[in-house]
């Protein structure tokens, strides 16, 4: 389930993860990615890591959020999510991370499927 992608121009892999999902998800390059959040941010004047700065951008996008029920909340994990989702795009948020999965399967610098996600946002078509 779990492929390596890095689209930073850096290969940095701490602390983008949010451009990193945008850029996959969009298909876009991560220059464009991070223009959207910090552009986003700007409008909004507040920081572009923020979760609702993020969040907004996905919506106009055409994205929508959806939360993850809280029947087990310490055992679904992102592994979890890709089973139960075997088609479709969503970047899918953790407390800490967030990670893209398209078509069951989750693209990110590190293996992060045993991270428990919280919520995600779904493309719509």
């Amino acid at each position: 389930m779990f492929v390596y992608y890095n689209p930073n121009p850096n290969m940095a892999h701490e602390d983008d993860c949010v451009v990193r999902a945008i850029a996959k998800a969009t298909g876009t390059d991560w220059d464009t990615a991070y223009m959207m959040v910090v552009t986003e941010g700007f409008e909004q004047k507040t920081m572009p890591s923020i979760n609702k700065v993020w969040g907004s951008r996905l919506r106009k996008l055409g994205f929508t959020r959806h939360i993850i029920p809280n029947t087990c909340p310490d055992c679904y994990t992102i592994e979890d999510f890709c089973k139960d989702h075997p088609k479709g795009l969503y970047i899918v948020a953790t407390g800490s991370h967030v990670v893209t999965v398209v078509d069951g399967r989750y693209f990110d610098t590190w293996d992060s499927g045993k991270e428990v996600p919280i919520y995600y946002f779904e493309r719509g078509e």
